[in-house]
């Protein structure tokens, strides 16, 4: 039987968009929790004790495969207690269903959304998983505010489609420009257990279309200035507050632009942000020395909003803006 090209292809195209998990450079990247396999159940956060009374989360990261880091905090997790200090490493590997878990002095496994064994001295830790939702998920927009997404259509987009019915997917642009504003944006990065780094759910946020915010899936990572919340070249997180893939987090972001003189030329003052992460400040009144790359601007007057496309499907919603003078 003679096979029409034309179609074979349309039906490749169909099966590779609706059927399988979108696949990018670095492995499968999941946007539905129920298809994203047994991995995406151990991975997450975890909050428990050790010994009697002393508090500690983990944070669990799923690399593929059945393969798993695990971050230990001393009195909770980030935002939630850690000192910003203290952390024990730990690696881990699935054996006949249950997640194992070894680093010094330390011995655990994972089942049934509970992180369980052994620190030095045989002193037992018994940890339960957590799902932490940022605090301003879903705001209001505010009197005044501009919403610039809310699920229903692009119309203030130049550039940005629907994706997943109501999501709005990258590349997006804004058709108005702005100059000092609050901005309010949720985002949800894939669960793309076989990438790494700058390949795992990367985008990112550019205020004027100049100053990236990154957006990545930095979970269980250090927090530096390449990763989520962080400004290119110019400033990592004061903490990571990463939340776990396919978990919608927030950014809050409040944005005065550079200030020139009358010639609009003779830059006087540098752009300053304040950036809340999960409701947690990450930023407070930094200078912006300069432009970020990855823009299509770099002359630091008002810009469009810019959500970058890296090759990952992140997504957005609740998208709205508070002009300043």
């Amino acid at each position: 039987m003679r096979v029409n090209p034309r179609r074979l292809i349309a039906l490749s195209l169909f099966t590779l968009l609706f059927v399988r998990p979108t696949y990018a450079a670095h492995g499968p990247a999941y946007l539905d929790p129920k298809n994203a396999g047994p991995d995406f159940l151990v991975q997450g956060e975890y909050v428990g004790q050790i010994g009697e009374k002393a508090k500690v989360g983990a944070q669990v990261i799923a690399l593929g495969d059945g393969k798993f880091d695990a971050v230990l905090f001393t009195h909770g997790l980030p935002g939630a207690g850690w000192d910003g200090k203290s952390i024990v490493r730990l690696t881990g590997r699935t054996r006949e269903g249950v997640a194992h878990f070894e680093g010094k002095n330390f011995h655990g496994t994972i089942k049934d959304g509970l992180f369980a064994g052994t620190a030095e001295n045989d002193v037992r830790f018994e940890l339960k998983k957590v799902e932490r939702q940022s605090p301003t998920l879903g705001a209001v927009p505010p009197p005044g505010a501009i919403v610039l997404f809310d699920g229903t259509n692009t119309d203030t987009w130049s550039v940005g489609k629907l994706e997943e019915g109501h999501l709005l997917g990258v590349p997006a642009i804004t058709k108005q420009k702005f100059e000092n504003f609050l901005l309010h944006i949720e985002f949800r990065t894939p669960f793309m257990p076989d990438a790494r780094g700058q390949g795992r759910g990367n985008s990112g946020v550019y205020l004027e279309d100049q100053y990236e915010v990154q957006v990545l899936d930095s979970f269980g990572l250090e927090g530096l200035d390449n990763e989520c919340g962080g400004i290119y070249k110019q400033a990592k997180p004061l903490v990571n507050m990463c939340l776990p893939p396919l978990s919608w987090q927030t950014y809050d972001i409040e944005f005065r632009a550079a200030r020139f003189a009358p010639d609009e030329k003779t830059k006087r003052e540098n752009a300053v942000v304040t950036i809340r992460h999960n409701g947690i400040p990450i930023h407070y009144d930094l200078e912006l020395k300069h432009p970020t790359p990855g823009g299509h601007r770099a002359d630091e007057h008002p810009g469009p909003i810019f959500l970058q496309n890296h090759g990952n499907p992140v997504r957005f919603k609740n998208i709205w803006i508070v002009p300043r003078p």
